[in-house]
């Protein structure tokens, strides 16, 4: 059966939302530790915090920043850095990849070329370790094909290096229009998504909630305290691949009144579940 990977975005995603849900489903930090230290970067640590809010338990990731200054690097210099180590396989590629999306989507925002633009959050020191940490968190648990629910972004403003700027920030917005994914209603005054985390969902995710059979379930909180739990979990899981139509079809001729009867059934549940999901979305709080 087809290892699985579905984000729940309950609350939105954040690059450190996605790897803190993923080192709560049971990837050891350290191993995303001696990953990490591959690359030539430092002036950082990593954390990996326990806690209980709101009455659900979960990991807390965590970047701390050493070196008050880090350098700016460029896309030139990400790409260089990725391609000098040994990372598991396709790890390199997919988070070049990624780096490369939400440089183009900064570029076509701020009317400028993919070269010029700079990752001067944090020097891109949290971007590298959320890009690669969830790359070789996915490749530890043996995940082949990722699903996420839709995206709630919420609202209002934030601060970037740019200064206030409105939620969805331009570049969160231009890479989810690139892909199309589907965004949900959710009356936050807050930013939900950031670039970092629709630019892994929409570079890796299938945006659907499959047939599946659930075998653990990782939460991992955001920085940021709201009223409702400010958590995203991740349903591993083994792709099903719905016995019951192969079944109605072997058995075609003998129970031709039960299929369509049964088929039926298994739409209007399909359906009903479906919208009751989306419901959610719109009112936890």
């Amino acid at each position: 059966m087809t290892r699985i990977a579905y984000f729940d975005c309950f609350s939105g995603a954040s690059g450190d939302m996605l790897l803190g849900a993923l080192i709560d489903a049971g990837v050891p930090i350290g191993l995303v530790q001696d990953e990490l230290s591959k690359l030539p970067v430092g002036g950082y640590e990593l954390g990996a915090e326990r806690v209980v809010l709101q009455g659900i338990s979960g990991t807390r990731f965590t970047v701390h920043d050493l070196a008050q200054e880090q350098p700016v690097r460029n896309i030139r210099l990400i790409r260089e850095l990725l391609q000098s180590v040994d990372l598991p396989a396709g790890v390199a590629a997919k988070s070049l990849a990624v780096f490369e999306r939400i440089a183009a989507a900064e570029a076509q925002v701020h009317g400028t070329t993919i070269d010029e633009i700079h990752f001067h959050e944090v020097g891109a020191v949290d971007s590298l370790v959320d890009i690669v940490g969830f790359y070789v968190a996915l490749a530890h648990l043996g995940v082949e094909t990722v699903y996420s629910s839709g995206l709630p972004l919420g609202s209002g403003t934030v601060n970037t290096a740019h200064g206030l700027l409105p939620v969805p920030a331009p570049a969160t917005l231009a890479l989810l229009a690139e892909k199309q994914a589907p965004v949900v209603p959710f009356d936050a005054r807050a930013e939900l998504v950031t670039p970092t985390g629709a630019a892994l969902l929409t570079s890796t995710a299938i945006f659907e909630q499959p047939r599946m059979r659930v075998t653990t379930v990782g939460y991992g909180f955001g920085q940021k305290t709201f009223a409702w739990p400010n958590v995203l979990r991740v349903w591993l899981a083994e792709l099903e691949t719905a016995p019951e139509r192969h079944h109605a079809t072997h058995h075609h001729h003998h129970h031709a009144h039960e299929t369509p009867s049964h088929d039926h059934a298994h739409n209007r549940d399909t359906h009903d579940h479906e919208h009751r999901h989306d419901e959610g979305h719109e009112h936890p709080h």
